[in-house]
């Protein structure tokens, strides 16, 4: 991924961020009430709010200093979800080699599931099973490949932590000094970047 900088955003902060998965659906309605619903994307976007997090003025010097280093919104960075950050026992996502399998993570809902590619898993975090043993692997921690040795003859499994790779979706960062320790700012918000 070009204009990416492998760096974690301030996790102080991302602690009090709101935002989650978005979907684009075009609704249309017709005369009788029915609806036809068009999903644009086979996968969710996530979107944050990081001005919900700010608490301090260390803090927001954090974030100044940190949106100036990324240029606003021409690099790309890492983000921790809070609310959706680990993985436990997740399938492994075939590719066209077998020796190369895809970091995922389910998310099932009675008969239906949606499937999310993990592309930044959290370096020494992932732990890969065929057959319920621990294997080693080598893991692109820039992509979420797995290379195997051989083949796995099973389906694989992996436990792993992972971020989100985002980017400002500004490149004006609005903060208005109210006071010496009061800073106030409308909305910064961080969109998901997809591989």
């Amino acid at each position: 991924m070009s204009g990416f900088h492998d760096i974690r955003f301030p996790d102080a902060v991302a602690r009090g961020a709101t935002g989650g998965p978005e979907f684009s659906t075009d609704i249309i309605a017709v005369a009788s009430g029915f609806e036809q619903r068009n999903v644009n994307w086979s996968a969710a976007r996530a979107k944050y709010d990081i001005s919900t997090g700010i608490r301090t003025r260390e803090q927001m010097a954090e974030v100044i200093a940190f949106f100036r280093a990324r240029k606003g919104r021409a690099y790309g960075f890492r983000f921790r979800d809070w609310n959706d950050f680990e993985a436990e026992a997740q399938p492994l996502a075939p590719t066209t080699d077998p020796l190369i399998w895809q970091l995922t993570k389910q998310y099932a809902s009675g008969p239906s599931a949606d499937q999310r590619v993990i592309t930044k898993p959290e370096a020494g975090t992932v732990v890969v099973r065929v057959g319920g043993s621990p294997i080693l692997v080598d893991v692109d921690y820039l992509t979420g490949l797995i290379t195997f040795d051989l083949a796995p003859a099973t389906q694989p499994y992996a436990d792993f932590l992972f971020d989100v790779p985002v980017r400002f979706d500004t490149d004006h960062l609005p903060v208005v000094a109210v006071a010496y320790h009061i800073q106030q700012v409308s909305s910064i918000a961080l969109i998901e970047i997809r591989a």
